[in-house]
């Protein structure tokens, strides 16, 4: 396994981490070992993901990076946004989704690397994005003061919900029964069900990050050294410990056989994997801790596993998920606005399933038709694949 981290001085961060079988009497620890540092971006890094075989990275120099970690080379690079890359979501392993300030969120094919769709999705900011487990549906928000749904079958917007202040973050929960929203300091807790708030939670700093450990345990971090587990049914704080000794700027949990793991970065260069117990109450343990010296923002796992089952987004052959939901995902809030998206014409499908709008055909076909001389600056890749530096 491979942790990779991005910071404002804009070097990506490698480190092989190497599970030590716990000694009998002993605490568990693992090992991290410096793999490369990149100088990855000519500006800040603003998001990682990761997904079987690839790390992407964005920036505030509005291009996503592609690396490639089974040959370790640097294998391209994508120009489509302008404005910070804020967003970067793999579904599977054949489809990444991006979302920047120029308010659009685009879908890549993965493989190719072509940009399959550029949909106008906030009138400000793309500032989060969130895709539900099974593919079907995103969420996302902005700084137009929206909360947007989309069907990702049809390729289109499904709702929009007006919230009273600009939401930071979005995440589904794992079997996508619920999702929160964050503003601020603030959790807004909504059942997929009904689309209306079940709970509220405060957190005591603005968050910067947040993880489902289940599909009722929720990891919280913020501008404080602080992480806190919270209870979604009950509200209540499960437990919090100090992981750090500055802010933190992001979290990532993954699971192994018999290892329930969350990292965490911050601000202070440190980047943290801890052990989760199966009883939440309790404060995780540290596995290990590595002093990168530089002031992180964004945070990846990368497992060299067998590739995942879900390879590519739902075709558009399938029913719509919204079908059942669609009445009660436009459920009015009390001080909120909710519009539902007049009903268009059946998208075509002959590229990708994620289509657009028939309203917006003439608009984001132009995007789309920009992908030959946009889309992908592959660096040369088939002449120069260059190492990464310190990977040779």
């Amino acid at each position: 396994m491979e942790l990779v981290a991005g910071c404002y001085e804009q070097v990506l961060f490698g480190f092989t981490v190497h599970p030590k079988p716990e000694a009998c009497g002993d605490r568990e620890q693992w090992t991290p070992v410096a793999d490369f540092t990149h100088h990855a971006h000519t500006a800040s890094l603003s998001a990682v993901a990761v997904n079987s075989r690839f790390v992407v990275t964005g920036s505030k120099d509005e291009t996503i990076h592609i690396y490639d970690m089974k040959k370790k080379i640097e294998h391209g690079a994508l120009v489509h946004h302008s404005g910070t890359i804020t967003c970067l979501k793999f579904y599977g392993n054949r489809h990444l989704i991006s979302g920047a300030e120029d308010g659009l969120i685009c879908i890549w094919d993965a493989k190719k690397w072509e940009c399959l769709k550029s949909i106008k999705a906030h009138k400000g900011h793309v500032t989060f994005l969130s895709i539900h487990p099974s593919g079907k549906l995103a969420l996302s928000v902005g700084t137009d003061k929206t909360l947007r749904t989309w069907n990702l079958v049809e390729g289109r917007s499904a709702f929009i919900k007006n919230i009273k202040q600009n939401a930071n973050l979005v995440e589904w929960s794992p079997r996508g029964e619920q999702y929160v929203v964050i503003i601020q300091n603030k959790i807004d807790i909504y059942q997929l069900d009904t689309a209306s708030i079940s709970g509220t939670i405060t957190n005591e700093k603005r968050i910067s990050a947040v993880k489902f450990l289940s599909e009722s345990v929720l990891a919280v971090a913020g501008d404080e050294e602080v992480i806190r587990f919270f209870d979604c049914d009950s509200l209540v704080c499960l437990c919090e410990f100090k992981a750090h000794e500055n802010r933190v700027k992001a979290m990532f949990s993954f699971e192994i056989p018999e290892h329930h793991v969350i990292v965490t970065a911050s601000s202070d260069g440190f980047i943290k994997m801890w052990k989760l117990t199966q009883n939440k109450k309790v404060c995780p343990s540290l596995l290990c801790d590595v002093n990168t010296n530089a002031r992180l923002a964004c945070l990846g796992m990368w497992l060299d596993t067998v590739p995942d089952t879900k390879a590519s987004l739902p075709p558009a052959a399938e029913p719509s998920p919204v079908s059942k939901e669609q009445s009660k995902i436009g459920k009015k809030e009390p001080g909120d606005t909710v519009h539902r998206e007049e009903k268009q014409s059946k998208p075509n499908t002959k590229k990708c399933a994620l289509t657009g709008d028939s309203k917006k055909a003439t608009q984001e076909s132009s995007l789309v038709s920009t992908k030959k001389s946009k889309r992908v600056d592959v660096l040369e890749k088939k002449r120069k694949k260059k190492k990464i530096k310190t990977m040779q």
